[in-house]
């Protein structure tokens, strides 16, 4: 009975986008999207165009986000906006359980800032560039995408001119599932993120590989796969029954220098009330680790060290080195590896340029992970500074992640996009 209402639900939309397919004949194999990281808030940042006439809408990328949401309080004007009505496929696929004056509506949530409010599922043009998965094509229209209502308010803690929060989560309404329900490509995306210095830009690719990075490296060809699981529990509102939209992946155990650290294993799954496991977050600027996974990570980096003077901590980070005992490479600083071993006995390598954080004029050096005190509601939460430079495909339709490990390995970096020629 599910299954035939999701299958009914899907086709809803599909019909409610399916305008853009018959208005034109070009149908793009993916659609690509920019990323910059701002360096004030460490927040990553996209833009979108929007409304009629279309305008660019700077958005903080969610990655475990269930919709795009952007303020419509303060200066929000397009011919084509419209509301969506309760009961109608819109506020349906929106999971919109509140209605009143005949509109839906839903939760705006903030996760930087941890503030909320209620707004409507409204309805407008969006326009996004094609790829070919070498470099960005002509930009194509949804001309009903599906997004929330936000207000002034839920803005607080986003990076300057930011307008709202741009979901990739596993829900109907998320970009991924309804870009790709609007031109039929793979429920596919990737992201791959560039550190703020130098400013340089990320991407975004929703669809299928390939995704070609210069020197000619497609790195599509050389992802490693392990499943992605759904926590049963919505992890920002605590509802059972009511499954969270982000990305799960399933840690067995974390080696530093190849040695295994001591760990509690029971803090590696999730239960059944949605407490433990590990998910990936664009939100988290660097990995937050349980108390007692975060202290015995912290012991074996150290002690696989022992010829680096450690120095005070620089908030939040807690682990803290001279910058000048450590020696750097073209892999970053020369610092033990560490590999978090997941499903399928494969290995996520952590290297230098992903574990180390210079701060105070690169004097000192601290280790990117931070103490998420004894009872989160999630044991592992990979960080921004930890994804950075490695290219991460989300199947959705195979509910699996594959990723590149570092791409300093292939001599290539996520800014290494081509964003220039058509």
């Amino acid at each position: 009975m599910a299954l035939s209402y999701n299958f009914l639900l899907l086709c809803s939309l599909l019909f409610f986008v399916s305008p853009i397919v018959a208005q034109t004949s070009f149908r793009p194999k993916a659609l690509v999207l920019p990323v910059q990281k701002d360096a004030a808030t460490l927040q990553y940042i996209t833009q979108i165009k929007q409304r009629t006439p279309l305008v660019p809408v700077k958005l903080a990328v969610h990655l475990g986000g269930n919709i795009l949401w952007v303020d419509c309080e303060k200066g929000y004007v397009s011919s084509t906006n419209k509301t969506a009505r309760c009961g109608s496929a819109q506020c349906n696929l929106a999971n919109a359980k509140a209605c009143g004056g005949g509109i839906c509506g839903a939760g705006v949530n903030n996760p930087i800032s941890n503030t909320g409010t209620s707004g409507d599922i409204r309805i407008d043009v969006l326009s996004i560039q094609s790829t070919n998965g070498r470099n960005p094509g002509r930009a194509v229209t949804v001309p009903n995408f599906i997004f929330l209502c936000g207000s002034e308010f839920v803005l607080q803690g986003l990076a300057n001119g930011v307008v709202g929060i741009a979901g990739l989560g596993r829900s109907k309404v998320a970009l991924p599932l309804q870009l790709a329900a609007a031109f039929s490509f793979d429920r596919k995306f990737a992201i791959c993120l560039s550190p703020a210095f130098p400013r340089t830009n990320g991407v975004i690719i929703f669809g299928d590989g390939p995704y070609v990075l210069s020197p000619n490296v497609d790195v599509s060809k050389s992802l490693t796969y392990t499943p992605l699981f759904i926590n049963p529990v919505n992890t920002e509102s605590g509802f059972l029954g009511e499954p969270s939209v982000e990305y799960f992946i399933g840690v067995k155990s974390i080696r530093v220098s190849d040695k295994a650290i001591p760990l509690n294993t029971t803090l590696l799954s999730i239960d059944s009330e949605g407490f433990g496991g590990t998910k990936i977050s664009t939100v988290n600027p660097y990995t937050v680790l349980e108390t007692s996974i975060y202290n015995a990570l912290v012991q074996a980096f150290v002690n696989a060290m022992p010829n680096v003077t450690r120095v005070a901590p620089v908030a939040p980070l807690g682990a803290c080195f001279k910058s000048s005992d450590i020696v750097s490479s073209r892999f970053g600083p020369s610092v033990p590896p560490i590999d978090l071993v997941l499903q399928n006995n494969v290995s996520w390598s952590i290297i230098g340029a992903n574990s180390i954080v210079r701060v105070n004029n690169n004097d000192v050096s601290c280790l990117g992970f931070v103490d998420g005190g004894v009872r989160p509601m999630t044991s592992i939460v990979i960080g921004g500074h930890q994804l950075e430079n490695n290219l991460l495909q989300f199947d959705l339709a195979s509910s699996r992640l594959g990723f590149s490990n570092s791409l300093l390995f292939q001599r290539t970096v996520c800014d290494n996009f081509n964003f220039t020629s058509a």
